[in-house]
């Protein structure tokens, strides 16, 4: 067993994690309506999916990836409208009515766990990204054990959980500074944001892939 496995599997972690793109902005906007631990919660959700793609990427799964390149397509579709959906969902949400119903019943963190999750197991092109982490650390190899293996994987959980408890904690700091009426705005922005970054990241995607 080697503590290097376990280093690089959270520096990929938290290097595929850090990017803010959709799931990012939800993160921040849970934490700033429902509180820190709604917010890592979500995060988790995250991690969690791309954990399973790292595992996807790490044991060479060809079955799978072949799969996800055959229905490459419509998979992307398929997430890019539930994340669109989410974005206006956001954007609609009135902050004010939002803290009443939020007061009346408690908010379920295995919902925000589930519901992250799933949006962000819903964008297979992650296990490419893996791959190519995998690829330029130089981190699985045939010479690895299967304890190797798991202490690697189980970094790449520990960066991306680190990453949304640093983020969530981060943006935390500022809650108590942001009155209703600045939540109004940021609901708007980040919907806004939200189905911005996935009409153009689907466009480029499908620009490269059926046009040039």
């Amino acid at each position: 067993m080697s503590i290097g496995n376990i280093i690089d599997g959270v520096i990929i972690g938290i290097s595929a994690s850090i990017p803010l793109g959709p799931i990012g902005v939800l993160v921040i906007q849970r934490t700033l309506n429902k509180g820190h631990l709604s917010g890592f919660v979500s995060g988790l959700g995250a991690a969690l999916s791309d954990t399973i793609y790292a595992i996807i990427a790490g044991f060479s799964l060809s079955f799978i990836v072949g799969f996800i390149e055959s229905q490459l397509l419509w998979i992307q579709i398929f997430g890019a409208i539930i994340l669109i959906a989410l974005g206006l969902k956001i954007f609609t949400t009135n902050p004010a009515i939002q803290l009443r119903k939020q007061k009346k019943k408690s908010t379920s963190l295995l919902q925000d766990f589930f519901s992250t999750f799933a949006l962000t197991i819903a964008n297979p092109l992650a296990v490419f990204l893996f791959m190519a982490f995998f690829a330029g650390f130089r981190v699985v190899g045939s010479e690895n054990t299967g304890i190797d293996n798991l202490l690697l994987i189980g970094g790449v959980f520990a960066g991306a959980a680190s990453w949304w408890l640093i983020l969530s904690s981060l943006v935390n700091l500022f809650r108590s500074k942001i009155n209703l009426r600045r939540l109004f705005w940021i609901n708007k922005i980040a919907g806004s944001t939200i189905v911005v970054l996935v009409v153009l990241a689907f466009s480029i995607w499908i620009s490269k892939e059926y046009i040039f």
